[in-house]
């Protein structure tokens, strides 16, 4: 098990607790929703899941991931990075709900108190009837921070952006294995 920076604070930093799971997102967030269509079959839908719940899809799209458990489960902690030296941005989050299902995979984390922002993302691969893999993002999230309420509507902007690299990053793991 890793130690974490944020693992000492318990508290998250909204109240809407497990929103992601549900399909209306709470007023008064930005929201976010990124569909990638992953491939097709069992294996595809397996390995990306695998990739997306043990923070593999994450790492391999560029941030810095630190985790206390090697996959996701609730309650466990997951600090996030971005940037280099003294502009790295490091989130400390923790994992609201799992997804372990036989046409589900997936996990949400919610902001701690000190994250930039405020709010809970979801990443979940789903398998359709016919055999469809999807990779979905969904978020609500406002700024909690001085410099991401100064960055203003460009956070939403990187967000969905991120979102996009992420789900090219399923798409490709998951086509690997």
């Amino acid at each position: 098990m890793t130690r974490l920076a944020g693992a000492g604070r318990s508290t998250l930093s909204y109240p809407d607790r497990g929103a992601t799971a549900l399909r209306t997102l709470p007023a008064g967030y930005h929201h976010l929703r990124h569909r990638t269509r992953t491939g097709h079959g069992r294996a595809v839908f397996e390995s990306a899941g695998v990739a997306v719940t043990t923070f593999h899809a994450h790492r391999s799209s560029g941030m810095r991931v630190r985790a206390t458990d090697r996959a996701a489960r609730p309650g466990g902690r997951v600090e996030v990075g971005i940037g280099l030296g003294p502009l790295r941005v490091t989130a400390a989050c923790e994992v609201i709900w799992t997804a372990y299902e036989p046409t589900r995979i997936g996990f949400a984390y919610g902001t701690l108190e000190g994250h930039p922002e405020c709010g809970e993302e979801s990443f979940v691969v789903a398998m359709d009837a016919d055999g469809t893999v999807w990779f979905t993002v969904t978020a609500f999230s406002r700024p909690a921070s001085w410099y991401t309420r100064l960055a203003g509507p460009v956070v939403p902007v990187l967000q969905r952006q991120y979102a996009r690299r992420l789900g090219r990053t399923v798409r490709r793991l998951a086509a690997a294995a």
